[in-house]
């Protein structure tokens, strides 16, 4: 297949290409700067500049453009940041492929935020209901810049990604320098669910939604979530460092602001539409997905 993918330079998008390649498809990257090579295609997404020409040409379209959500302060230039840069790439390239005679496929990214910020202990899979909160209403709305897409009749897939696991990039990478100095800290109760994934097996999943016979929502996580403190002490044992000591709510919230909701609350993803596809995870527990993180 030929797969346009945007936001290809980033920690997932990286992975994705890298997968792709592998499995031997044709990859169109897009950059915001002059293309350098055959394997790139320059994109505005805040005017909506973009190569229809080539848009014509693929067979499937992938997403993951945004600015980080991780830092902070999370301030109010740069919510507005993260939400616009999520909502004018999505809105370009939705409206490129519903231009496409051969509407290729869409996978347009999201996140488990989509459901909120704690949702206790529900089960959620993608037939759950919207969450309230900052994140939750970005998710929200990045998912509905993508109608022109399904409103067209391409295939269209919202990526619900959750905590994407490897020692290069994501939340993990922010957490080792403490659990390596033996400073990891279950967070408030520690009873929080977390809903991840293996880098590996997110980029797995996404390559096999270009050719599943799904649409709409996805969730991509492992088949189990884990509380906040089997997290702490699994990677604790991952890095052979102790972890005994517990961050209060009252001190996660402030040092952290408005961002320790994310991390305090529960979120517990099901991948019901992702395994009813016929997906297999290669790394479907903590520990598994912990060992491929830190290779």
């Amino acid at each position: 297949m030929h797969v346009l993918v945007g936001g290809a330079s980033g920690f997932l998008g990286s992975a994705l290409v890298d997968r792709l390649t592998a499995d031997g498809h044709q990859v169109t990257r897009l950059v915001r700067r002059p293309s350098t090579s055959s394997t790139e295609s320059t994109w505005d997404p805040r005017t909506g500049r973009i190569d229809q020409v080539l848009v014509d040409q693929v067979d499937a379209v992938v997403n993951l453009s945004g600015s980080p959500i991780s830092r902070w302060p999370r301030t109010a230039a740069r919510r507005q940041e993260i939400l616009a840069s999520r909502i004018s790439a999505t809105s370009t390239l939705a409206a490129a492929v519903a231009k496409s005679p051969g509407r290729p496929a869409f996978l347009s990214g999201s996140g488990m935020s989509w459901y909120g910020v704690d949702r206790g202990s529900d089960l959620l899979d993608e037939t759950a209901g919207p969450g309230d909160g900052f994140l939750a209403g970005v998710a929200q709305r990045w998912e509905s810049a993508a109608q022109p897409a399904v409103d067209a009749g391409a295939r269209t897939c919202f990526l619900r990604t959750s905590l994407a696991l490897d020692s290069s990039g994501g939340t993990l990478k922010l957490m080792l320098p403490a659990w390596r100095l033996g400073g990891g800290a279950r967070l408030g109760s520690g009873e929080q669910r977390m809903s991840l994934i293996s880098r590996i097996d997110w980029a797995r999943a996404v390559a096999h939604l270009l050719t599943a016979d799904v649409s709409g929502p996805v969730n991509l996580a492992m088949p189990s979530s884990v509380s906040n403190a089997e997290f702490t002490e699994a990677l604790g044992k991952a890095v052979h460092r102790p972890t005994f000591l517990v961050a209060p709510r009252f001190a996660v919230k402030a040092a952290l602001g408005g961002i320790a909701e994310d991390l305090l609350g529960s979120l517990d993803l099901v991948p019901s539409v992702l395994e009813n596809s016929g997906f297999t995870f290669e790394q479907p527990d903590l520990t598994q997905a912990l060992d491929a993180a830190l290779r």
